[in-house]
């Protein structure tokens, strides 16, 4: 059935439409009252750029009916989470701050601090600025609360507790020391701790203290104080007002052009505990409305804390869908406001007064480095007698694991900024040995051929290479890009040490002056390349270092190594990977599963009983793009 087709018969009925380009990829999730009127309303009149973008590349349209809005809203969230539509409103943190995470979908929850808000069904508590006050809070909150912290799931049987038992950070549910109701009393306390609760904790802090000092044991006064002040930090963090009314998230937009900041603040217990901003992406066109809208549907569907109240401001597009989709979530009602006068006015005004100033802020920032790299570009266009100012340049490194495994890297700037998301990968596949110019040649005929053959992966077409390394390196690069046809795209080398400027036209290098924007754009990119590339190796030296160890443990052989990959994806995976999980793999037993892990397992559990901090669950992402070409 062919689009127009569809259109015909699209139904009057709730539900949701997935818009998809011809290769079958999803590009946009909405949803609708009338699937009819408003997929229609896409093919009738003036469109904002934002969607004549996406329609452009739209081939087919696939819909799912559903009961009501609610329930259209709930899928349409779920949806965009699983897919993530390259045309959806998208939230992007400016820093990455750290939660506490409760998983309480497990029989035995574990507390950790995490940075990453994933829909696994566990409670999450935060932000928090203060990433080293809440560090020093976990571990008071695990001295009154001795949740585990092992990450075995479900929980292993052991005969014997671990250290944290013995210094009283852990009440032992492996070992039998605790039965499921008591620790889930553990577990509902902390909640109710976290939840804005912890006057009577503080309390007991305090007396505690008072009487240390008493017994002139100073040093567990100073202790006890420093203890008392973290958890003030963190049940005030950032308080502004003292308030009254039950507990809610202040929310407002600053919206100016094609650029919107969203802020929220939380107030917990009479108290305004916290805020966090962020930055909407593919918001252009939308209404003030339409973006709150977005904005509500992007943050709540990330397992945060949802109160009773949410106080906005403007008011969201379908409020009484956004409602019925909140109370889902939290399983109590929760009201959407847009209060008019009165204490939660003055609170939502300075909300609002808050984003305006960040999205100025972040306005002028934008503006200045804009500005900077705009001269860079133009003192790099006049020292290399450029045609064009170089919009996209890209960077080629090589590096050698061992003097045997080479590999390259290529990374992307454009406007003078990084560009992560277009970075990739090579690795060496026709030279031997650490032969550079070779390995140089083979990624760029690579490259340039994929482009040139119009590979979306590969496009557009730069303008400006950059070699790491001198004439050697950069013959080696030209000579593939003419063979391939790419030779009319200008390349240049840049050499460690003197910071030297290789070109093709001229027998001599330049020598760019020391303090020229120019040449620290040049060392910049070329840094990225080769640090791109070493990360890279970082990361090959650890997947031969733990493919050795599953080669040492009997019962492991190509086929199963090569199973476990398969399932699991990665090394790191399997090292964390449970019994269960192991025996989940094609071919695997019992018997080989328990070596493994018993091989493997060491160094997992030594850092799941360390104390505190990311090392108790959190993997930090390194934020760049992991492409592989």
């Amino acid at each position: 059935m062919d689009l127009e087709e569809k259109l015909a018969r699209l139904p009057d009925h709730p539900g949701v439409y997935l818009m998809k380009d011809k290769s079958g990829e999803i590009l946009y999730v909405g949803k609708a009252s009338s699937l009819k009127n408003r997929v229609r309303s896409y093919f009738r009149g003036q469109l904002p750029p934002r969607l004549e973008a996406l329609m452009r590349n739209v081939a087919d349209i696939d819909f799912i009916l559903t009961d009501n809005e609610v329930e259209a809203l709930i899928l349409e969230c779920n949806l965009i989470k699983e897919h993530q539509p390259r045309y959806n409103v998208n939230l992007r943190d400016d820093k990455s701050y750290p939660y506490l995470r409760i998983t309480v979908q497990e029989e035995f929850p574990r507390l950790e601090i995490t940075r990453l808000l994933l829909p696994d069904g566990s409670r999450y508590f935060g932000p928090y600025v203060n990433a080293g006050a809440l560090r020093e809070t976990l571990r008071v909150l695990r001295s009154f609360f001795p949740l585990r912290t092992c990450r075995s799931t479900p929980l292993e049987g052991r005969e014997r507790p671990c250290l944290n038992f013995h210094i009283k950070r852990c009440s032992a549910p492996c070992a039998g020391y605790i039965d499921a109701r008591a620790y889930r009393e553990l577990v509902e306390g902390l909640v109710l701790f976290l939840e804005g609760k912890g006057e009577s904790l503080i309390k007991k802090l305090k007396k505690e203290m008072e009487e240390a000092a008493a017994k002139w044991e100073f040093e567990r006064a100073a202790m006890l104080r420093d203890r008392i002040r973290a958890l003030e930090n963190i049940l005030a963090q950032q308080k502004v007002a003292f308030t009254q009314g039950e507990d809610a998230d202040f929310i407002s937009l600053a919206v100016e052009g094609e650029k919107a900041v969203g802020l929220v603040f939380f107030r917990r217990q009479g108290k305004v505990i916290g805020c966090h901003h962020f930055f909407l992406t593919q918001g252009e066109g939308l209404s003030p409305q339409e973006l709150m809208a977005s904005l509500l549907k992007a943050y709540y569907s990330r397992g945060v804390e949802i109160p009773p109240q949410v106080l906005v401001n403007p008011e969201p597009e379908d409020r009484k869908s956004l409602e019925g989709w909140l109370k889902y979530l939290r399983g109590s009602p929760v009201k959407i406001k847009s209060p008019k006068r009165g204490p939660d006015f003055q609170m939502l005004r300075l909300v609002q007064e808050n984003a305006h100033t960040l999205l100025r802020e972040h306005l002028e920032s934008t503006f200045r480095r804009e500005q900077e790299a705009l001269e860079a570009l133009e003192e790099l266009k006049r020292f290399l007698g450029l045609r064009d100012l170089p919009w996209r340049m890209e960077a080629y490194d090589i590096s050698t694991l061992y003097g045997t495994h080479s590999v390259g890297s290529m990374v992307v700037f454009e406007k003078g900024s990084p560009l992560p998301s277009a970075y990739r990968r090579f690795s060496i596949k026709t030279v031997q040995g650490p032969d550079d110019y070779a390995s140089m040649a083979e990624v760029l005929r690579r490259r340039f051929q994929r482009g040139l053959a119009g590979d979306p992966k590969f496009l557009p077409l730069p303008d400006l290479v950059l070699i790491d390394g001198g004439k050697g390196q950069l013959k080696a690069a030209k000579g593939a890009m003419m063979e391939v046809g790419a030779g009319d795209i200008p390349a240049v080398a840049l050499a460690k040490r003197e910071e030297l400027v290789y070109t093709e036209d001229q027998s001599q290098p330049l020598s760019l002056p020391r303090n020229s924007k120019a040449l620290r754009l040049l060392q910049r990119l070329r840094d990225e390349a080769h640090r791109f590339a070493l990360a890279y190796h970082h990361r090959q030296r650890e997947r031969e270092a733990y493919r050795s160890l599953l080669e040492e443990i009997p019962g492991v052989g190509p086929k199963r190594r090569q199973a476990l990959l398969r399932h699991f994806g990665s090394l790191r995976r399997i090292k964390e990977a449970t019994l269960e999980e192991l025996l989940q793999v094609p071919g695997m037993n019992r018997s080989v599963a328990l070596r493994i892990i018993e091989t493997l397992g060491e160094r997992r559990n030594i850092a799941s009983h360390q104390d505190g901090g990311p090392g108790s669950g959190w993997n930090p992402p390194d934020g760049r793009s992991d492409h592989r070409a």
